[in-house]
């Protein structure tokens, strides 16, 4: 099984002690978020989970105690932009704080398991394209030697962030500078040794030297484990996505970043109301089981094959 911490919410920054807690029990429980009172008990002890995948914008708070999941093969994939507080409102500075964090967590497990994310990208007045390529530019000469991939993606609009990415007056590009702009940032991943690749993007930028990138990635995985995985691609994402199968183990309308380009908020006040119910110990991530909740054990196990050979590698 494929762990995934989190698409759905920031669990290294805000709940990082929460998950500590859930690797000690050995299970905790996700709720169908389709259907609030069916829960799933799902195991995660070492011999059931062959990868853990982090999502985050900011993993200081549990990179003091990395130690407690050294029997985890892991990753992170790790959100810096170019953004100010204006979009990504609860965020330290970059330049000062998160470039620094993301140095010490590569010195601490390895560039290969720090994967570096500027995305989405959205255009505006402020936003615009030579700002986009000046900062990304700036990020990637810091992350130099700290990183081997960089993903990027365009923002999608959806029903839940159309307000605020309104508000933030953004605009899209014709193809034609979309191109442009997608060969301007990978000369400069080139220039200091990053692979850049895009997620379920439409677009085809193979011509821009941007190839369809897979963040649930058995590639990476396979080469962080030694062994062969028997998973396939995830049918609940989009076609584009190129991301095998994982297990997700978030809540929406947790994350507390802020960001206006959320996908995985619907408002600051569901947030604010589901975050003040966060306990560390309980099983589920902000709440508790009620007296009408149907708890079902989800049936999981390895995905591990035989060792690679080291023709393999």
């Amino acid at each position: 099984m494929i762990l995934s911490v989190s698409r759905r919410t920031d669990i290294p920054n805000y709940y990082s002690e929460w998950f500590y807690n859930r690797i000690k029990e050995g299970f905790l429980y996700v709720r169908n978020p389709m259907n609030a009172h069916q829960i799933s008990e799902i195991k995660i002890t070492p011999d059931i989970v062959d990868c853990i995948v982090f999502w985050t914008k900011n993993p200081l708070p549990m990179m003091k105690r990395l130690d407690e999941i050294k029997d985890y093969s892991y990753y992170f994939q790790f959100t810096l932009t170019g953004y100010g507080n204006d979009v990504e409102v609860n965020l330290p500075n970059k330049k000062t704080t998160m470039i620094t964090i993301f140095q010490e967590l590569s010195d601490k497990i390895g560039k290969q398991r720090v994967v570096w994310r500027y995305d989405p990208i959205f255009f505006s007045d402020k936003y615009t394209k030579e700002y986009h390529i000046k900062a990304f530019k700036s990020i990637a000469e810091a992350l130099s030697g700290y990183t081997e991939k960089c993903v990027i993606s365009f923002v999608d609009i959806y029903p839940k962030n159309k307000k605020n990415m309104d508000w933030l007056l953004s605009h899209e590009l014709s193809d034609y500078e979309l191109r442009e702009f997608a060969k301007e940032l990978s000369k400069i991943a080139a220039d200091n040794n990053i692979k850049l690749g895009s997620c379920a993007e439409k677009i085809d930028l193979d011509e821009c030297g941007i190839v369809h990138n897979s963040c649930i990635d058995r590639e990476l995985i396979e080469k962080i484990i030694g062994c062969k995985l028997n998973v396939e691609k995830d049918k609940n994402q989009r076609i584009e996505c190129g991301c095998v199968e994982s297990v997700e183990i978030g809540t929406y309308n947790t994350c507390k970043n802020g960001c206006a380009y959320c996908y995985a908020n619907y408002s600051s006040k569901s947030v604010e109301t589901n975050a003040a119910e966060y306990d560390p110990l309980s099983p589920l991530l902000c709440g508790q089981v009620q007296e009408d909740d149907k708890i079902t054990i989800r049936k999981v196990g390895s995905l591990k094959e035989t060792q690679l050979s080291i023709f393999d590698m």
